[in-house]
């Protein structure tokens, strides 16, 4: 059985995992960042003082095994003006936080809503407090909420916390336990670093013995990564002692007329120069659909699946 960590947050790792979650003699681990401060997430936090879920519920949907209803009821988004109690909230984030009041306990919630949607793996916040993520830009401007940072125009010089910041237990011997540990397709500073910067995380990835692979965006990230190639990528890890050893990439070639869809919103291909200093493995795995460039699932789980075989 192979020990696999996926790190990260928003649809990159959900899209991950999906397509993972029937690999073969794999038993998979998410480590879910709880930083996201905006929209129905935000305002949940702000009411009841709990880790943000959004994340969270997506992960759940993910690696469920339930029927397609429960996938619709928990994504079900309630309609009306922002300022009305209930809408713009999403039904799975209601329900999370109303087990999180019932029980007192995030992780409780998390594991009865496993169980309920016949989860396949473990869902771990990367902390059970209540954080928030701050941004330092390269002109010295402090940005803070994690929701705020990608709005500025500046290069973001590194992503931290003021506050002393708890690593969750079991996100730890998840890591020690680890054969393989992915740090998950996309937004680097605000979905995958937020989790990788808690230092008892941090101290776990850069002690263990694990194989660390990076899955690259294919499209930059306007105010977040813009104009950055492969290596400003595994650069920005590095600088936040995040260790990483090898990376997996698409080699698809992107229809023109998606690049200048991109380009009009300064979002660019990620493209590998050949001098990241580590070893890139290159397969096709990207789809697309509406003039939108996405991973595919399917492609990610058989790319995977013929590096473990080379590594473990």
């Amino acid at each position: 059985m192979n020990d696999i960590v996926v790190i990260g947050g928003g649809h990159g790792l959900s899209t991950i995992l999906s397509g993972i979650r029937d690999l073969e003699n794999t038993s998979i681990s998410a480590i879910v960042t709880v930083a996201d401060d905006g929209g129905s997430t935000g305002r949940l936090r702000k009411r009841y003082t709990i880790p943000a879920m959004g994340d969270i519920r997506n992960v759940l949907l993910a690696l469920s095994d339930s029927e397609p209803l429960l996938h619709e009821l928990m994504n079900y988004r309630f309609e009306g003006e922002d300022n009305m109690d209930i809408a713009g909230h999403s039904l799975g984030n209601l329900i999370l936080t109303a087990l999180t009041n019932m029980t007192g306990s995030f992780d409780e919630a998390i594991r009865i809503t496993s169980t309920m949607l016949q989860v396949k793996g473990e869902i771990i916040p990367s902390t059970l407090q209540n954080v928030t993520l701050f941004a330092q830009m390269d002109d010295g401007t402090i940005v803070k909420g994690e929701a705020n940072i990608p709005s500025l125009i500046h290069n973001i010089e590194k992503v931290f916390y003021q506050q002393e910041v708890d690593a969750n237990v079991e996100a730890i011997e998840a890591i020690h336990n680890a054969e393989l540990i992915i740090y998950g397709i996309g937004s680097l500073y605000t979905s995958i670093l937020p989790n990788t910067i808690i230092k008892g995380i941090n101290e776990a990835i850069n002690a263990s013995k694990a194989h660390k692979i990076y899955i690259a965006n294919c499209m930059t990230q306007s105010n977040e990564t813009y104009n950055y190639d492969l290596k400003k990528h595994i650069q920005a890890l590095k600088d936040h002692n995040t260790d990483v050893d090898m990376v997996l990439m698409h080699n698809d070639r992107i229809p023109e007329n998606i690049l200048y869809r991109y380009a009009q919103q300064n979002s660019i291909e990620v493209v590998d120069n050949g001098d990241c200093g580590l070893e890139v493995f290159k397969y096709p795995l990207l789809k697309f659909d509406n003039n939108l460039v996405r991973h595919d699932p399917i492609k990610i789980k058989a790319a995977l699946k013929q590096i473990m075989e080379r590594i473990l």
